[in-house]
């Protein structure tokens, strides 16, 4: 047989969850989302400016939490242009075209400045 006894109430968790629904994350992840589009739009290599102008972010919702995602639409041949460029690919001729790494450098800042946003806005209970 299993036995529970407690003393005292749960006003400090009740306190504390419903504070916690009034966390302000996905507009946080909004406004950094969109700071992300215009990092990687400004990073990327420019050749026609269609890969530069084709950056977008989603932000999707899970049983755990949020996910932002950055994506790039410009898609030619089934073949994601922002990742030939990034990763470098092989043409026709057989030759390869060496890949710039541009999406790290332009994402890092953008990463570390929401992270710091969210810890405050989490933190701040």
């Amino acid at each position: 047989m299993i036995t529970i006894k407690h003393k005292g109430d749960f006003k400090n968790t009740e306190r504390f969850l419903k504070r916690s629904q009034s966390l302000k994350v996905r507009a946080i992840l909004e406004k950094y989302g969109q700071e992300g589009v215009s990092a990687l739009a400004l990073a990327t290599p420019v050749d026609t400016g269609l890969t530069a102008s084709s950056w977008e972010y989603k932000i999707k919702i899970t049983r755990s939490g949020y996910i932002l995602v950055w994506s790039n639409t410009n898609v030619v041949n089934d073949l994601q242009v922002a990742i030939l460029i990034q990763y470098g690919h092989g043409t026709k001729s057989g030759t390869f075209v060496e890949g710039i790494d541009y999406v790290n450098p332009a994402i890092r800042p953008i990463l570390n400045k929401m992270s710091e946003a969210i810890w405050k806005e989490v933190t701040n209970l």
